[in-house]
Formats: structure tokens, sequence, C-alpha cells
């Protein structure tokens, strides 16, 4: 059982790896009691060897492994990496880099949108993952063998599909169409979560300037405490009390308890007095001063936004790409509607695919039509020249 449970362990290890192009990273953590993620393992992996570290042993000092997520020279492979990154964040205040998610690279490799991980070491692997430690309590001592090697083996598979995905990548010649993914994984805006930001999570609940006040500064006062407390935001305010407290923006303590939703007795608590006083910094605000919310779209693009799910969907399986990666429903509208949207879709390697594509069936100059049971593209000009042939 590989298990690093002390400081010195873990520099060697470390340095041991460290002498390797990349390894290969996963973490276990909990986050259901808490608001920022408990690191309770983390599993480290090169071309030689793994391992699994105890991040709760009380004679570990994690200075090394954060020197190891630093260093230029290492490539760190994740599957999903997000959650990941936001734990070493948290942590050390730096992003692992150069990185490589494996979710990513196989979306461009034409595996589906998000795949997991276990569907991923299937496919490439041929292996089935034991899953009997999946939903077990990390943070629980001592380890057992099953949890250490049930873990480990998240990284060891890693080796394997990290190899296999950048060599089609390379033989494609699309390594950099992972470029802008892992440009927003890399940012420290990914990760941080100011309060002032918080009322972004229900930008399109609020219509009127002020609840868009009401809502920002309740919001806000929610995520701070949160944050200070380290517990879920659930736990200070359920998502569908502060967006009925924020429409109904009350004035008093009786006023709050006769909302449907808000928790009885609450209203005369300290949480109580806190609401009422963000209700009333954002009934102050000067409208002038709030961020501008975009309106749904209404426009009459509807059936083009449909026409172009179904190029989407043919330029994904011609290119073997998944097309989540291409574009969202989001940009779709925001083509229908604007040629010139700015929009991922309409930019690099997606344009060139796609978005070209998608401005020319939007001006009835490129024609849908299936062969074979299969949707396929032509140039509507050449379908009008046969035509009149």
């Amino acid at each position: 059982m590989s298990l690093i449970t002390t400081s010195r362990e873990l520099a060697e290890i470390c340095r041991r790896l460290a002498r390797h192009p990349f390894v290969t990273v996963d973490t276990e953590f909990l986050r259901e009691t808490t608001f920022w993620p408990k690191l309770c393992v983390v599993q480290l992996a090169s071309p030689d060897e793994a391992v699994a570290v105890d991040a709760l042993a009380e004679e570990l000092d994690l200075a090394p492994l954060f020197e190891l997520m630093a260093d230029p020279n290492v490539v760190k492979v994740f599957h999903a990496a997000r959650q990941d990154i936001e734990i070493v964040w948290n942590l050390a205040k730096l992003i692992p880099t150069p990185l490589f998610d494996t979710q990513v690279a196989a979306m461009v490799c034409g595996f589906g949108d998000q795949i997991s991980y276990s569907e991923l070491v299937q496919a490439v692997c041929r292996v089935s993952l034991d899953k009997s430690s999946r939903f077990t309590d990390w943070s629980r001592r001592p380890l057992s063998e099953a949890q250490v090697n049930y873990a480990i083996a998240d990284v060891t598979h890693l080796r394997d599909i990290y190899g296999y995905l950048r060599g089609r990548l390379e033989k494609s010649g699309r390594l950099s169409w992972l470029d802008d993914e892992m440009a927003l994984l890399s940012s420290p805006a990914t990760y941080e979560q100011h309060p002032s930001n918080a009322w972004e999570r229900f930008r399109n609940r609020a219509r009127k300037p002020r609840d868009l006040a009401v809502l920002m500064e309740i919001a806000a006062w929610r995520e701070a405490e949160a944050q200070s407390r380290d517990v879920p935001r659930s736990r200070v305010l359920k998502d569908d009390v502060l967006i009925e407290v924020a429409l109904a923006a009350p004035r008093t303590a009786d006023d709050l308890s006769n909302l449907r939703t808000f928790p009885r007795g609450m209203e005369k608590s300290r949480a109580g007095i806190d609401i009422l006083a963000s209700i009333q910094r954002g009934l102050a605000r000067d409208p002038k001063t709030l961020p501008k919310v975009e309106k749904e779209r209404r426009s009459g693009g509807g059936a083009t936004v449909e026409l172009l799910k179904v190029l989407l969907r043919q330029v994904a399986e011609a290119e073997g790409v998944a097309p989540k990666m291409i574009a969202t429903v989001d940009d779709l509208e925001a083509i229908a509607n604007d040629d010139n949207a700015k929009v991922v879709s309409m930019a690099g390697w997606r344009r060139e695919i796609f978005g070209e594509k998608a401005l020319e069936l939007k001006h009835g100059r490129l024609a849908l039509t299936v062969e074979q049971g299969k949707v396929v593209t032509i140039e509507w000009r050449d379908a009008a020249e046969e035509a009149a042939e």
C-alpha cells in the first residue's frame, strides 16, 4: 500500500515525480457540510510509480506537492480538472501548470460531452473500474487498503489515457484546440469567489433595477456569510428563499416573517437583521451604477436556431468532436441574432469548422439535406444549378 503520511516521504516522491515529463493527479475531498472543499487524499503517478498522499496526516506539510504543481517542466494531467484545481488554488493560491485535462481532450477526440472517467477507462484501457469505494468517507482514518488501492487506480489508468489522447491530438494536429479550455482552467478568475459577484448565479431572475439591486446585496451577504462560517450556501439561505426575499424586498421583520418560504423565527435572529440591512442597501443604490443585465433573447430566430442545432450535430459528427466543444445553445442563439456575435464558436478553429457554415446557413447560402440516413450540407448555389440542369 503506497500511502504517503510524512513531509519527508512527500518531498522524496515529489523529487522523483519531477524528473518525468508528466504526472497524473487526482484528489478525494468532502464538501457536503462545508463551503470550501476539504482535501483528504491526493493521488499522484508518473510512468514509473503511483502513490496516495494522506492530506490529513498530522505530520504532513503539502509544500512539496505545491512545488510540483507549479513546476513548469512537468505537465499535470487531470480528468475533469476544475474541482481539483480549485482545491489547490484555495490552499496555495496557485494553479497547476502546465495543464492537460483528459475530459476536454476526449471531447476533441469525439468521446462525447463530458465523458466520465470510468467510461473513458473502459473505452481506452478496456478495464472496468472497481466502484466499491466511490462514496466512502475519505476523512475517516485510518484509510483502508481498499480505499488506497481504489484512489491510486484513478491515476494509474490516467497515464494510459493521457498517452492515448495526446497521441491522437498530435497526429491530427488538434492539440492547440485545447488552448481556450486550458486557459480558462488556468485562470485564477475561474476559482475566485468574490461575494460581490454572487448575484450572477441568478442574473436572469431580476427584471427590474430595484430587484437587481436588492438581489446583489443579499447574494453578497449570503456568500460572505457562507465563506466566513465555512458552510454551504444553503445552510445560510436557500436559493428559492433568497430570490423571494429579493423580489419582495420586505422592510421589516414582520414583513420577512410573512414570506412563504422564509424560515420561521429567522427574522428575529442576527441573520434576519443582516438581511434587512442588505435590502436597505439595495434600495438605496443608484440604478445608474447597476450592471446591465442582458434580457432573454426573444427574436424571430427560433427556426434559425433549430437549423443551427442540426448543423452543429452534423459538423460535430463529421469532425469527430463533441458538439459542446464547438458551440453551446447560447452561442447558437447569439449567432442567430447577430452575425458578429462575440462567442467562442465564431473564433479560431471553431469558426473555421462551424462558424462560417453557420453564417452561410443563416443567409441561405448553405442547405441541409439527408443522404443515406445522414445529414449533409450542400452549397445552395450548387443545388440550384443542379435543379436547373
